[in-house]
């Protein structure tokens, strides 16, 4: 038999065969490159680690799988930058995370409320949010990183690590060039679902997600942040606060899910954990219940000329799928809590009042050196988890990551031996506010 019939009759043998005669890399390296850090993930958190990484001299790449940036605030379309403040007139995160949430209505619509353009308190009912127009958003965050001399690598997936005694030393990557190894000194996992600490071999945490997603249509007389006839179509079949509660409405329910109760249909609607499978039935669902709101819509009389799609999330919208199982594990109840390692604030979304130090532990696991997370891969559960997976706590975390590993870079040292009092002090330099007292909360 010739090896290419053998190859095309056992799905898969080319693959362990190549990956037995070229090593841990899989397949012949088209292409090696070194940088200081490589960063993982083009959303916020990895923007604001490449950034700072960047800022401090490090040569830096941030590998993005798509071709544009933001993650779930752009391609997700959650076009909210939620809040930098308290609820009660107290701004609680600084840094890269307010220059982001200014750069975002930079080449679109969106402002921030009038009484925190110029001041660090405002009105306890207004809160410090801004909206923006997603693709608005894709063009600052970019300009933003060239700016600043980050390397950027769109369109390329990370599909395997390299480690050695006990530390990250590469990621192997494929794109139109090739399959490829990035060497570098630090790692950043800001991939918003564990993706280099999980091929690295890190057992990850995980929790429900539930079926969501948001999208842009035209319906007559629509008045939303984006003009006349446009609007917000938004479903999530459970709130993630009290995941015990459908959120599906009657409707929906009884198209989508015929003849089955609450506790089946709430089968059906939660994923935990990942896989090929799992995404795409995420995704063709979602999608599901977009046509059956059309469906319904047309059968109140509107027609397909007035009330359609305009734009589909570009990625599947998890929330909460893996964290690192970091030193520390934030959760719930925690807010309002001292943290001798905190390296900043971060405010509740959800509700005024509460405020959450972050501890430096959350963002490293001591099982593989060379590597931290900033985002949603940061390690939190239940509750807390809610809190450091939005917008701006993953530019806050993403800039403390890309500070440490300058630091660890220059100090020659892992992150956890790094001096916790003078990264909090370079984090104040920077504008960061470290504990409670610090934003005058205690």
């Amino acid at each position: 038999m010739r090896f290419e019939n053998l190859f095309s009759r056992i799905p898969g043998l080319y693959y362990l065969l190549m990956k037995k005669t070229f090593g841990s890399g899989g397949m012949q390296m088209d292409f090696s490159v070194k940088y200081d850090v490589a960063v993982i993930g083009g959303g916020i958190g990895g923007a604001a680690a490449a950034l700072q990484a960047a800022r401090l001299g490090k040569k830096t790449v941030l590998v993005e799988k798509t071709i544009l940036l933001g993650g779930l605030a752009t391609s997700g379309l959650v076009y909210i930058y939620l809040p930098l403040c308290d609820g009660n007139g107290h701004q609680v995160s600084f840094g890269i995370t307010e220059e982001l949430l200014r750069r975002s209505y930079q080449y679109g619509p969106g402002e921030i409320p009038a009484n925190w353009q110029n001041e660090k308190k405002g009105n306890s009912r207004t809160r410090f949010v801004a909206r923006f127009s997603p693709a608005a958003f894709m063009l600052s965050l970019e300009e933003m990183l060239l700016e600043n001399g980050v390397d950027l690598w769109l369109d390329t997936l990370v599909c395997d690590t390299e480690c050695r005694d006990g530390r990250m030393t590469a990621v192997i990557v494929e794109n139109e060039s090739g399959r490829g190894k990035i060497s570098a000194q630090c790692f950043i996992d800001a991939s918003g679902s564990c993706i280099t600490a999980r091929r690295a071999g890190v057992k990850c945490l995980e929790e429900d997600n539930y079926l969501t997603i948001w999208s842009l249509g035209h319906q007559p007389g629509a008045k939303g942040d984006f003009g006349s006839d446009v609007n917000m179509f938004f479903s999530t079949a459970a709130n993630l606060d009290e995941p015990h509660n459908l959120w599906l409405s009657e409707e929906l329910q009884k198209q989508l899910y015929p003849g089955m109760n609450a506790d089946e249909i709430k089968r059906e609607v939660t994923y935990r954990g990942l896989s090929g499978r799992t995404v795409t039935r995420f995704v063709t669902e979602s999608h599901r219940v977009l046509r059956e709101h059309y469906k319904s819509e047309q059968e109140k009389g509107l027609s397909r000329q007035e009330c359609y799609p305009l734009k589909l999330p570009l990625m599947p919208q998890f929330r909460k799928t893996y964290c690192i199982p970091g030193e520390y594990v934030l959760k719930a109840g925690e807010n309002n809590r001292h943290f001798d390692d905190s390296v900043g604030l971060l405010p509740d979304w959800r509700k005024a009042g509460p405020v959450w130090e972050v501890p430096f532990r959350t963002l490293y696991t001591k099982q593989l050196g060379g590597l931290l997370a900033a985002g949603r891969c940061t390690a939190a559960s239940g509750d807390a988890w809610e809190v450091t997976r939005v917008i701006p706590s993953a530019g806050l975390t993403g800039q403390v990551a890309g500070l440490a590993a300058a630091m660890s870079i220059e100090q020659k040292k892992e992150v956890w031996e790094l001096d916790i009092g003078e990264l909090q002090d370079n984090l104040r330099k920077l504008g960061f506010r470290i504990h409670l007292a610090e934003a005058g909360l205690v």
